[in-house]
């Protein structure tokens, strides 16, 4: 069977760095942190006190107050986000075979603050018996997103969302690649939501010490392949991509922002939070996706990489990179997109799957920012292009974007310029 040709057509984003593509994308490439003082509750008890928190969205351009009242935080991101995309794209679902086009939008955790209310309240008012909202079970369950995108425009296709922690959206990215190639669809809205600036998200992390403390310097916090890096940035958001065919995208004039070429997964096999510190899954996830797109490592341009600003995560995605890509690795550009967005967990894949895809239209490499002189970790290769602090011009004809899960679950999805 001759695979069909997959190209991104739409997209859509609602970020620590702003509420559209254009103003994340902008203040992405001029290296702004979306970090600061935690609003969503009151954190001044807690270890970490800051986050990555989406500012000033307005979801009731969208929704009416009681549809918005029937949804997580994280639905409603997501809305945002898809909107955008699929206005971007110019589809006309009135004109579409919509049996032909699907939805499949991940959150790693999903409705945390539905459950956290939820539950707060009937152990306040447990002697009364059980007394749940009606909403709270589809409010909470990480699917709903795909299911209210796909309700909102009628879209009948492919419907459902992944759940692999922070790899959930790009094993969205990657199932929606395989599904429009296949022939099983002609578009797909892909993305991925998480709204997990909670009490029990923070004080979660915060009792697995994963999250930096730096709350004397919140947007300085987040600093991938820094010594003095102590923990990722909790962040927020939606980001949303239209996949779609391509002869269907050319038969409607489509604007083609970039080809989706290859998808690669793999598992560490090693611990349940910690990557392999050899980053033996990570090795194997680059090169399966290299070898599913049919190219070589002296192929790539840029890496987006996981990079969550962790003592151990960081050097052993430095040392997988090192492996597959050899002496190319130094012609490469590597970033951290993180350093500015904080980590969006089970939305981070597709946030930064549009920052590749916005590198290579662009040809530009957002940085890795918080990177000072003095601060070299003797685990990480500083002969490597990091991309630190400035966002640096070059040809990007094929990006890559790294995401790995707790659990060990790796997935990277590669983009490339588009030619006929």
């Amino acid at each position: 069977m001759e695979l069909k040709r997959v190209v991104v057509t739409g997209l859509g984003s609602v970020s620590p760095l702003g509420n559209d593509v254009a103003t994340t994308w902008n203040n992405a490439i001029n290296g702004v942190s979306g970090a600061g003082p935690i609003t969503h509750f009151d954190a001044s008890k807690f270890k970490t006190q800051f986050a990555c928190e989406v500012k000033g969205y307005d979801p009731s351009v969208y929704l009416d107050r009681k549809e918005m009242r029937k949804c997580d935080r994280y639905t409603l991101l997501a809305i945002g986000a898809s909107e955008e995309a699929i206005a971007d794209s110019k589809l006309d679902f009135s004109k579409e075979n919509c049996d032909r086009i699907g939805v499949i939008f991940s959150a790693g955790i999903g409705g945390i603050k539905t459950f956290e209310e939820e539950v707060s309240y009937y152990a306040k008012n447990e002697e009364n018996g059980p007394k749940f909202n009606p909403f709270f079970i589809p409010k909470m369950i990480s699917d709903i997103a795909a299911g209210l995108i796909s309700i909102r425009h009628g879209l009948r296709g492919p419907n459902y969302g992944t759940v692999s922690a922070c790899a959930s959206s790009t094993h969205s990215a990657i199932n929606s690649f395989d599904i429009i190639r296949m022939g099983k669809a002609d578009v797909i809205v892909v993305g991925g939501a998480e709204a997990a600036i909670t009490a029990a998200g923070v004080g979660g992390f915060n009792a697995m010490t994963a999250l930096s403390t730096r709350n004397d310097s919140p947007e300085t916090a987040s600093r991938p392949f820094s010594a003095s890096r102590d923990g990722f940035i909790m962040g927020e958001g939606a980001a949303c991509l239209i996949f779609e065919e391509l002869e269907h995208a050319l038969a409607r004039g489509a604007k083609i922002y970039a080809e989706v070429v290859g998808g690669g997964m793999s598992a560490d096999a090693y611990h349940l939070t910690a990557s392999h510190p050899e980053g033996l899954g990570a090795k194997l996830v680059m090169r399966n996706a290299l070898q599913d797109a049919n190219m070589n490592p002296t192929d790539m341009d840029y890496i987006n990489v996981h990079g969550t600003s962790t003592p151990v995560g960081d050097p052993s995605e430095i040392k997988a990179i090192k492996e597959v890509f050899g002496e190319h690795a130094y012609n490469l550009n590597i970033s951290s997109t993180k350093s500015m967005t904080g980590h969006l967990l089970g939305a981070a894949g597709a946030l930064e799957a549009m920052f590749c895809v916005l590198a290579v239209q662009n040809d530009i490499v957002p940085p890795t920012i918080n990177f000072a002189e003095g601060d070299e970790d003797p685990e990480i290769d500083y002969k490597l292009n990091l991309t630190f602090n400035k966002a640096q011009k070059r040809t990007v004809n094929v990006a890559l974007s790294n995401t790995f899960g707790f659990g060990g679950h790796n997935a990277c999805v590669i983009v490339k310029k588009f030619k006929k």
